[in-house]
């Protein structure tokens, strides 16, 4: 289990030496889920994993290129073998479980908002924002319930936020049976004002 914010940045910094032991280079990647809340400090929780949503690359122009993070780099698979054997982890601790989200489209201006932390030299992580884990885990609370439940709860969104979430995920499922689901949801929550404007 990673333990808070400061047991995932031990790792994180584990990781970055185990790439430059393997000779990676920098590696950038997109992270959302527990691990990114914990960091920012909008939950306190342990959690099991570290969630990828895509590398960062760079065009012509020197901009953010977003690149789904599944395939997972062999560099950083190799890395992060190494990392789980000396904190006892998982084996599957960083994955890019979350990365089909991308194939519908991540909300507007995400890589606007995202919070950048580096560990060493060889490791930046670009953590998703509180306005964007609202969209992530308002998804995933309907979809799976439990600890994104919780983080949905503890991220307190507004009105306007959660119509906005609502709206995206909309996009990823848009079939009336879950939008009949995420009107109930907002109902059970205490914003029907949200779900009247569905």
């Amino acid at each position: 289990m990673l333990e808070g914010k400061d047991g995932i940045e031990e790792v994180l910094m584990a990781l970055s030496e185990q790439l430059g032991a393997e000779g990676a280079g920098l590696i950038e990647i997109v992270v959302c889920g527990g691990a990114a809340l914990n960091i920012l400090g909008y939950v306190h929780r342990t959690t099991e994993d570290i969630d990828v949503i895509a590398f960062v690359d760079k065009d012509e122009q020197g901009m953010n290129v977003l690149i789904k993070a599944n395939p997972m780099k062999p560099a950083l698979l190799e890395a992060a073998g190494r990392a789980q054997l000396d904190f006892d982890l998982k084996e599957n601790w960083l994955n890019a479980g979350p990365s089909p989200i991308m194939d519908l489209g991540l909300p507007d201006g995400l890589m606007d908002r995202v919070e950048v932390r580096t560990y060493g030299e060889n490791l930046i992580v670009h953590f998703l924002s509180r306005y964007d884990q609202i969209h992530f885990k308002l998804y995933a609370a309907i979809d799976r319930g439990g600890k994104h439940f919780d983080d949905l709860m503890a991220l307190n969104p507004t009105a306007d936020e959660l119509e906005k979430a609502a709206r995206w995920s909309m996009t990823h499922n848009p079939f009336d049976g879950y939008k009949r689901v995420l009107k109930r949801f907002l109902e059970y929550i205490g914003y029907e004002d949200v779900a009247e404007k569905l």
